[in-house]
């Protein structure tokens, strides 16, 4: 379970930085930031973990409980993304940092260290560490996992009414065999990213 170690070892005002939607053939990547202003109580610190790891029912109850502490005052965070577009002309690497710079830069508390899950650090104006299973070790960076995925979730979910026949609100752009049989069928939308293989591939045909 994640801890409140790494924020206390670095002292200041720390932000945990976490993205959803790196591996879809469609739809934005979303990056989260989270900064607590004290280490998080018990109560919510247990409600958090690697997104991952949680169910959907779970993932949704820690997601409102964390709009509440953010309105409590308890903890800042804010939502970064880049869009489709942004994924095709810059490549998902980028588009990620991109978004993950957008979330920082949009929280009300600025940084003074931001600890980034994985290993590969966004180009932000402060100091950056990276952590590789971060959203495993930190409860800053397991709260922006929570709050990216089910912001990127939901907003597949309402991509879904208008694009139907995808299935984007049961596998989020995710690369299923249903949805690689939907693309086949229908072909691409404009949601779905270029540069991605089997987006590519149908595009060509």
């Amino acid at each position: 379970m994640p801890d409140y170690a790494l924020e206390r070892a670095a002292g200041g005002r720390v932000a945990g930085v976490d993205e959803a939607g790196r591996g879809p053939l469609a739809g934005p990547v979303l990056a989260a930031a989270v900064l607590f202003h004290a280490e998080p109580p018990l109560t919510l610190a247990m409600l958090l973990d690697d997104s991952k790891k949680l169910d959907a029912a779970r993932r949704e109850a820690a997601f409102g409980v964390l709009l509440q502490a953010s309105r409590a005052g308890v903890l800042d965070y804010a939502i970064g993304a880049a869009s489709t577009a942004e994924i095709g002309r810059l490549n998902i690497l980028r588009a990620t940092h991109l978004a993950m710079c957008r979330a920082v830069a949009r929280l009300r508390t600025v940084p003074e260290v931001v600890l980034v899950d994985g290993n590969m650090p966004p180009p932000l104006d402060c100091a950056v560490r990276c952590v590789v299973k971060g959203d495993s070790l930190s409860l800053s960076i397991a709260a922006a996992s929570i709050l990216a995925k089910v912001t990127r979730d939901r907003a597949m979910t309402r991509l879904d009414a208008r694009w139907p026949g995808y299935g984007f609100g049961r596998h989020a752009g995710y690369a299923t065999a249903a949805h690689r049989s939907a693309l086949e069928r229908l072909g691409p939308c404009p949601h779905h990213r270029r540069g991605f293989a089997p987006v590519d591939q149908l595009v060509l045909l």
